[in-house]
């Protein structure tokens, strides 16, 4: 969903993109085996995994709590990313709720692969005559 400023438009302010597929699918992963190593650990067959598999087993077997510091550690990154989504758009003159609702989530569920995107939303500005 993307808008230009228009004059009389409903849609000014209005600004969202998705961020890189690659990034969010790589974002989604990482987190999503984080979450297993950190509260399932005994369930993960590390011995499938080969070296990633033999890396998860040496850091569950000696440093779990350290693990699920990090993880907890990394949602709170991604708390402040969300928010200072939220500043950004601000500054960049999108206004509209619902758009800014939706960056706030993107931004806490997949981090910087949204975040790059809306640091490089340059907005339009109409130039004056």
């Amino acid at each position: 969903m993307e808008a230009k400023e228009k004059k009389g438009s409903q849609l000014a302010g209005v600004h969202l993109r998705r961020g890189s597929p690659v990034g969010m699918v790589i974002t989604a992963m990482g987190l999503g085996y984080f979450t297993w190593v950190a509260f399932w650990p005994q369930s993960i067959p590390c011995q499938k995994l080969g070296p990633l598999g033999l890396f998860t087993q040496y850091l569950v077997d000696n440093h779990l709590v350290l693990i699920r510091n990090m993880y907890w550690f990394a949602w709170l990154i991604h708390v402040g990313e969300a928010i200072y989504a939220l500043i950004l758009c601000s500054k960049k003159g999108i206004t509209d709720g619902w758009a800014r609702l939706l960056w706030f989530l993107q931004t806490f569920l997949f981090g910087i692969a949204s975040l790059s995107v809306l640091l490089a939303y340059k907005p339009y500005h109409h130039k004056k005559k």
